[in-house]
């Protein structure tokens, strides 16, 4: 998974994934299936070297401290009783909702 990762948006070749693992074809393709089964990569049909191989994307995003800084989480005085449930949740949280989908602000152009 790591391999695919790192080939970052222009995505790896099935047989490169395959050849670097040192597996053969087969187990690499059973790989590759498991993966995009559980929604971790996206696989797309190529013609490569013509020969048609699949490219694999991930579908992971790097989690970055710049990417969390701003959860209003993290600085919630309610947060020892946020969960699933519980008196305060995130699954009902405005600030959380907010943060994770925010509303479009038109500018002047």
């Amino acid at each position: 998974m790591q391999l695919v990762f790192e080939a970052g948006p222009e995505g790896l070749l099935q047989s490169d994934m395959w050849k670097s693992l040192g597996v053969t074809s087969r187990e690499g393709s059973r790989l590759a299936l498991k993966f995009e089964e559980k929604g971790a990569i996206e696989r797309s049909k190529v013609l490569n070297k013509g020969r048609w191989t699949y490219k694999l994307f991930t579908k992971m995003k790097l989690v970055t401290i710049k990417s969390i800084k701003s959860c209003p989480c993290i600085v919630c005085e309610a947060l020892n009783k946020c969960f699933d449930g519980g008196q305060v949740s995130p699954l009902t949280c405005q600030l959380l909702t907010l943060w994770m989908n925010p509303i479009p602000v038109e500018q002047d152009v």
